[in-house]
């Protein structure tokens, strides 16, 4: 299989059937879409061998296999992506395809190989320049009207935060209020700089807390990791886990937050993932 992960600032690339068998990989800068995509395709065109591509990719984008921009990004804000064809792109390699987003590529890659083994409904969230889930719910990625856009849940403003909010389209939701771009315009430094004992990461918790709570409400998962570079500060993942049963009040269970067992490998395994389920939906072993 072939897996293409792209991000905000890279793409991951990699050949093989999932983590114990990657036979090749590389990492190309996400410039502009027609030299990152052609940086991609060459690394594919030198391995034959593949059978399938799966493509995890940043959003939004359209996963409506009848409408006429399927398989192109959307209403991102990464300067000149928006419209850009991946799978049209990807097909030029004349095998099946596979397309979704990024965080739904990580929480399959979760769910077949990682923190999430044996667990359904299954949640990955990613805490990072932007804010995204993943579900899996029945063995399979939930799609719907778009995907799901977790980061998009409105939350409650603490009553001391005066922050304008990072999201263009709606200020007060997870994404505006507590992804690394709030965290750096709210205090003036990036996330990493941040010592653990500052205001910051308290009122991170509490953020992420109400973005937990909402998702626990509406797909009860009993597991959700919390990956991205923000989740990496000290000491971040025990507080949004006491915030998060604070949060629920005791009318439900919290479900248990952890952190992913793939690291940032998850998203490019993911789309491998994608490449298998789509040739085994097509009856191809």
């Amino acid at each position: 299989m072939g897996g293409v992960e792209t991000g905000g600032t890279r793409v991951r690339c990699a050949v093989g059937t999932g983590p114990d068998d990657v036979r090749a990989e590389t990492t190309v800068p996400t410039t502009t879409p027609a030299e990152t995509l052609r940086r991609v395709l060459e690394f594919f065109r030198a391995h034959t061998e593949i059978t399938a591509v799966g493509a995890a990719c940043f959003g939004p984008i359209d996963l409506d296999r009848s409408s006429p921009t399927f398989g192109r990004i959307t209403t991102t804000p990464k300067p000149g992506w928006r419209g850009a064809d991946v799978v049209g792109a990807l097909r030029t390699l004349s095998v099946p395809v596979a397309f979704d987003t990024d965080v739904n590529g990580a929480a399959l890659a979760e769910y077949r190989w990682g923190a999430g083994r044996g667990v359904d409904p299954f949640v990955y969230v990613t805490v990072g320049t932007g804010i995204g889930g993943g579900a899996i719910v029945g063995a399979r990625p939930v799609h719907g009207l778009v995907h799901p856009e977790m980061g998009h849940v409105p939350i409650t403003r603490d009553s001391a935060d005066t922050f304008a909010g990072a999201c263009p389209y709606h200020r007060d939701c997870l994404e505006g209020l507590a992804s690394a771009v709030a965290l750096s315009q709210r205090w003036g430094a990036l996330p990493e700089t941040l010592p653990a004992e500052h205001e910051a990461w308290r009122l991170q918790a509490r953020y992420l807390a109400l973005g937990v709570a909402a998702i626990a409400a509406v797909l009860s998962p009993p597991r959700i990791v919390l990956g991205g570079g923000v989740m990496r500060a000290a000491g971040l993942l025990a507080r949004v886990r006491a915030e998060t049963v604070k949060t629920l009040a005791g009318y439900v269970r919290a479900p248990d937050l952890v952190p992913p067992a793939l690291g940032e490998r998850a998203g490019v395994l993911g789309a491998l993932a994608l490449a298998q389920a789509t040739l085994a939906e097509a009856g191809v072993q």
